[in-house]
């Protein structure tokens, strides 16, 4: 069974059951179920066109779920606009689904989560991380939005500003590894970037160009992650870095800085440096100043701190990370490595530990576990 296929194709059917009449939840509803059957159908008995098989399976599921509902007795006569099985047009949909979960009648913050589920293929528990809620908060957050949208028709669809959140938080779950979304989010960026003359559009497709110019050398052999001060820079992408400085710098230079163009920033520096020792942390540090500005992200701030620990000293780098909260994902790790850079190889070690017991996946915790594995032998030698 191709998952990715299924993956690819689920915006589309979605888009043509939200055409055919089907508010976006029940076609969502309805889609999921096309998409168990195909998972237990396909395997023995493939079809020769995917998505029409997916339209016409799906909007039957849509029409058995209206007419078993009282409420949408009135549905009934679109019994007989069943599309009939063969070759569904192939148009791409994708982005104008973006912009439909977007919706007005929806807050940011829960068009994101909804558009994650239905279009990016995220479960709950992925979106919840990305958000840093509990996975029960996201859950009723998406519950709700789905609520809202049921029986609203997708006239009036959502800003450039939700579309490029969400765009951001699904190429960074794919750049995770653990649900290969990236190409897809560049993909669908570089749609939206032909459409709309928007620096932010162009800021968010430059940042992603130099984040996946790095992938290939991001993990091991093995599948171990490589920090980047180790990565080998042969292995980046140099076709996609110079892509992604070029879109960059004709952002900046029209005077209208957000936050994916200081990002994307950040990004080309580290690009630029021929090797880690030649980062220009100084300028890094001024760009996590102006995302600060921007965002007021405790996340940035935390990222903050390590570049001024790379830049004036880990102890100045300390004492930045010393005004934020303990509580903020990373920062145990944050903490592990600047004591390390200080010398301070016994509470290294220890942080690294608690760290790897807090790393969200499991990539991460083995890579810290190995951090403090590390130290701990040569405290011993």
């Amino acid at each position: 069974m191709n998952e990715a296929l299924l993956r690819s194709l689920t915006p589309s059917v979605i888009t043509v059951l939200v055409r055919r009449g089907a508010d976006f939840a029940a076609a969502e509803d309805a889609v999921q179920d096309a998409l168990v059957e195909a998972v237990r159908v396909w395997p023995a008995d493939p079809p020769r066109d995917p998505k029409a098989w997916l339209v016409t399976v799906a909007w039957r599921r849509f029409l058995d779920a209206t007419r078993s509902d009282a409420a949408r007795r009135r549905r009934e006569d679109l019994v007989d606009q069943e599309p009939e099985p063969g070759a569904a047009p192939a148009v791409d949909d994708t982005l104008q689904l973006y912009f439909l979960c977007a919706h007005p009648s929806l807050t940011p913050s829960s068009a994101v989560a909804l558009t994650l589920r239905a279009v990016g293929g995220l479960t709950t528990r992925q979106i919840a991380q990305a958000y840093l809620v509990p996975e029960a908060t996201m859950a009723q957050r998406i519950s709700r939005a789905k609520r809202t949208v049921s029986g609203v028709r997708f006239d009036r669809p959502g800003d450039v500003a939700t579309v490029l959140r969400v765009l951001y938080l699904v190429f960074n779950e794919g750049y995770s590894g653990d649900v290969d979304l990236a190409a897809e989010a560049i993909r669908i960026t570089r749609q939206l970037a032909a459409r709309i003359d928007h620096p932010e559009v162009a800021g968010l497709l430059a940042l992603m160009l130099l984040h996946h110019a790095r992938r290939a050398a991001r993990t091991a052999p093995d599948g171990s992650l490589v920090p980047l001060a180790e990565q080998d820079r042969g292995r980046w992408d140099t076709r996609l870095i110079a892509e992604g400085v070029g879109i960059l710098q004709a952002a900046l230079a029209r005077d209208r800085l957000g936050e994916f163009q200081a990002q994307a920033a950040v990004a080309a520096l580290h690009a630029d440096a021929p090797t880690a020792e030649e980062t220009d942390w100084v300028q890094i540090v001024e760009w996590y100043d102006e995302l600060a500005r921007l965002t007021d992200s405790p996340v940035v701030r935390l990222n903050r701190t390590v570049a001024v620990g790379e830049a004036d000293g880990p102890r100045a780098g300390l004492a930045a990370l010393a005004a934020l909260d303990p509580a903020l994902p990373r920062h145990t790790a944050a903490a592990a490595y600047l004591h390390e850079r200080d010398g301070d190889l016994t509470t290294a070690a220890r942080l690294y530990a608690e760290a790897a017991r807090k790393a969200p996946d499991l990539a991460e915790r083995d890579h810290l576990t190995r951090q403090a594995a590390r130290l701990n032998a040569k405290r011993s030698r």
